[in-house]
C-alpha cells in the first residue's frame, strides 16, 4: 500500500510540474542543454541529468549570500582554472549534487534504513568534492606551467642580450609553450596590447598566486622601467634550474616502489612457472613408477 501511495505521489508531483511549466513558459530540456553546450563551448552534448541539476543551480545561485572577498578570490580561482561559472553558481552546483544524492536517503529509509547515513555522508563527501573542484585544477594547471618557467626564464635571459621588448619576448616563447601556458601567454600578450604593461603582468601574476611566477613578472616589470635586468634573471635562471632538479629528484625516488611492486609481480611469475615444470616432471616420474 505504502509503494502506490508514492508511486500517485510522484506521478501527482510530476503532472502539476508539467502543467506548472507550461503556464510558465519555463524553457524544455532540449533548449537548456543548447543554452548550456554554448555556455560550456564543449565537444560533447550534456547529458539530461547534467541539465536538470544545472538548471536547478541556476535558480539557487540567485538566493546564495557572498561577501566581495570571496566572491572575488573564487571568481580568480574560476578564471584561472577554465570554469566559465559565477561564484554564485559554482557554489549552487555543488550544494545541488550533493542534495540530489542525499534525496536517495528517502527510499533508503523505506526500503534498507541501515544505507542512509551511508547516503549522507556520501552527499558530504560530493558537496567538499565539488567545492575543491576548482582549487584542484587550478593546482594541476600551475604545476603545468611551472614546469615551463625554468625554459621561460633562459629563453628571457637570451632575449635580454639583444632587446628589450617584453612584448616580442612573449609572443616569441608562446609560439613554442604548452597548451596551457601558450593559452596564458595569449591572455597576457591580449591584455598588455589593450592596456598598460605593467597592470597587465600583475593581473598575469595575480591569477596563478606562484611564488615562481611572482619573481619572473617582478624581473620583467623592472626591464619595462628601464633597470638593468639581465643580472637578475641570470640569478632567476640559475635558481629555476635548481629547483627543476629538486622536482625531477622527486618525482625519480617516487619511482621505486611502483617499480617493485611490479617486479615482485614478475618475480612471483617467475615461482610459479618452475613450480609447475617440477610439479608436471614429478606427476610425469611417478606415473612411469607406476
Amino acid at each position: 500500500m505504502t509503494i502506490y501511495i508514492l508511486l500517485f505521489g510522484v506521478l501527482l508531483g510530476l503532472g502539476l510540474f508539467f502543467i506548472a511549466a507550461d503556464l510558465l513558459k519555463l524553457p524544455t530540456l532540449a533548449t537548456e542543454k543548447a543554452m548550456l553546450l554554448a555556455g560550456k563551448q564543449a565537444k560533447s552534448k550534456p547529458k539530461t541529468i547534467d541539465t536538470a541539476l544545472h538548471s536547478a543551480a541556476v535558480k539557487l545561485s540567485a538566493y546564495i549570500p557572498m561577501d566581495e572577498y570571496k566572491k572575488s578570490r573564487m571568481a580568480n580561482v574560476l578564471s584561472a582554472a577554465g570554469f566559465s561559472e559565477t561564484p554564485e553558481l559554482f557554489t549552487a552546483m555543488a550544494i545541488v549534487k550533493s542534495t540530489a544524492v542525499a534525496l536517495v536517503v528517502i527510499p533508503c529509509l523505506v526500503v534498507l534504513p541501515l544505507l542512509a547515513p551511508i547516503v549522507l555522508f556520501l552527499a558530504v563527501l560530493i558537496y567538499f568534492k565539488e567545492i575543491r573542484k576548482a582549487d584542484e585544477a587550478l593546482s594541476v594547471k600551475r604545476n603545468r606551467i611551472e614546469q615551463e618557467l625554468p625554459r621561460f626564464v633562459a629563453t628571457i635571459t637570451q632575449e635580454l642580450k639583444a632587446s628589450r621588448d617584453v612584448l616580442s619576448m612573449l609572443e616569441s616563447f608562446k609560439r613554442n609553450a604548452g597548451e596551457d601556458f601558450a593559452a596564458e601567454l595569449d591572455i597576457l600578450t591580449a591584455d598588455m596590447r589593450s592596456s598598460s604593461y605593467e597592470a597587465a603582468l600583475t593581473r598575469f601574476e595575480a591569477r596563478f598566486n606562484s611564488p615562481m611566477l611572482s619573481d619572473i613578472t617582478r624581473g620583467l616589470i623592472g626591464v619595462l622601467r628601464g633597470d638593468d635586468s639581465a643580472m637578475y634573471f641570470q640569478m632567476l635562471s640559475h635558481d629555476m634550474k635548481q629547483l627543476e632538479l629538486q622536482r625531477l629528484k622527486a618525482q625519480a625516488m617516487k619511482i621505486p616502489p611502483k617499480i617493485r611492486i611490479f617486479s615482485f609481480a614478475m618475480l612471483m611469475c617467475f615461482l610459479m612457472t618452475y613450480m609447475a615444470i617440477i610439479i608436471y616432471e614429478i606427476i610425469h616420474s611417478l606415473g612411469g613408477m607406476f
